[in-house]
């Protein structure tokens, strides 16, 4: 049953968003900062996706605090259709809401009686985008005035402005489209100085298995310029994190890890591994290869997450409590709620230690920040319901929960 529209703004009212303009749509213009207050306590906007009936509607949830002994409620929250993404920079008032349903982003600002009042439109229709869709963190931000939204459909990068709510130029990169595969970015890219670094994942466009071959794009925010670096060592390399000595250090993500677990004999089937990649000249270290099976006593590991300085959370899984059986699908397993954490010390990558306070989770974790605080999303219920987690103090104990997927998640104010 498809659940009731609580209160609705979606794309009924969004009706710009069949426009193709590159400013705010409307007879009248839309003022794109209207005075959010004085109000400075705390906000926070979780996004849901909830599917039924084939369909998906999202609800972007406010709150005044993270930590909640019952689940979020979508009463009150702001409807929007298909799968929403919010995105836009920590404790700035404002949020920027897309859509699968259009290729429109709208601005909402805070207002003082802790509301979203919608800012004005910008469509990116007229660089060929149909949809907004994947992540929220393919939309990075510069300043108020910049940012940029990676899409691999179109195999560029678009620059536009957040506060006049308008388009300003595109890097074009078809390099990044390999033909018979689907691209796909990491969910949490790397910021270096005035780089942005996106890994990218390619993966057979019909059957399973991924693509031998790493790719991590690197934008220089100063020039707007990018390159596409890739090896063709090992597959599906889509996370990374930075080292202590400025390295970056890049791994097959969870998915990659389940699909060679699937088809161990395959010699066809990338193994999954550790690269290192130097921002600076935008080059990967040819000397540098380690198979991340080797550094977690052989199990299947997959996925780098940024740990304390200097070191990096792998995920194994634990087929004590998850017993692959054969002919399970490798998304399957990567969704399992069997990935434990193993800490890496980037400055000694020999081998990793277990961190037995964190729980297993599932396997594809997206980390998101709220004050000092840095939460991971665990995917349960068949896909129904997403937990927000404690990673910071290594407990892992559950701070929030909301029925449907989560792929968002922002500190307002």
């Amino acid at each position: 049953m498809k659940p009731s529209s609580f209160l609705r703004i979606s794309s009924r009212v969004l009706t710009a968003f069949a426009c193709s303009f590159v400013v705010a749509c409307g007879d009248d213009p839309v003022d794109p900062v209207p005075d959010a207050g004085t109000n400075t306590s705390p906000l926070y906007a979780f996004v849901a996706q909830v599917s039924a009936d084939s369909e998906s509607q999202s609800y972007v949830i406010l709150t005044d605090k993270v930590d909640h002994t019952e689940p979020l409620s979508l009463e009150n929250a702001t409807e929007i259709d298909g799968r929403a993404l919010g995105s836009g920079i920590s404790k700035s008032g404002a949020l920027f809401v897309s859509s699968s349903e259009s290729a429109v982003v709208t601005r909402y600002n805070v207002t003082n009686d802790n509301k979203l009042e919608k800012a004005g439109e910008v469509s990116f229709a007229s660089k060929g985008l149909s949809t907004i869709g994947e992540y929220q963190n393919q939309f990075q931000f510069v300043s108020d005035t910049k940012a940029y939204y990676f899409d691999g459909r179109t195999s560029q990068i678009i620059i536009w402005n957040p506060k006049e709510m308008a388009l300003t130029n595109s890097i074009s990169l078809p390099e990044m489209t390999i033909a018979g595969t689907v691209l796909t970015f990491a969910s949490n890219p790397i910021r270096v100085g005035t780089k942005v670094l996106m890994p990218l994942g390619w993966r057979p466009a019909s059957g399973i298995g991924i693509t031998k071959k790493a790719g991590i794009i690197v934008l220089d925010t100063a020039t707007d310029t990018a390159v596409l670096a890739t090896d063709d060592r090992c597959g599906y390399v889509r996370d990374g994190v930075v080292g202590a000595d400025g390295q970056v250090y890049l791994a097959t993500e969870a998915y990659g890890a389940a699909v060679k677990r699937t088809a161990q004999s395959d010699v066809n089937v990338p193994t999954p591994c550790l690269l290192k990649f130097d921002p600076a000249t935008a080059k990967y270290d040819a000397a540098f290869y380690k198979e991340l099976g080797a550094l977690t006593n052989g199990g299947a590991t997959g996925s780098l997450l940024q740990g304390p300085a200097g070191s990096g959370y792998l995920r194994v899984l634990d087929e004590t409590a998850y017993p692959v059986q054969a002919g399970t699908h490798p998304r399957v397993i990567a969704s399992a709620v069997a990935w434990r954490w193993w800490k890496l010390d980037l400055a000694n990558i020999t081998q990793a230690t277990l961190v037995d306070t964190l729980p297993a989770s599932t396997g594809s974790s997206f980390l998101f920040q709220a004050d000092n605080r840095t939460l991971f999303t665990e995917f349960t219920n068949g896909g129904t319901h997403t937990n927000f987690r404690e990673l910071s103090d290594l407990s892992g104990k559950v701070v929030a929960t909301h029925s449907g997927l989560s792929f968002s998640f922002l500190q307002l104010r």
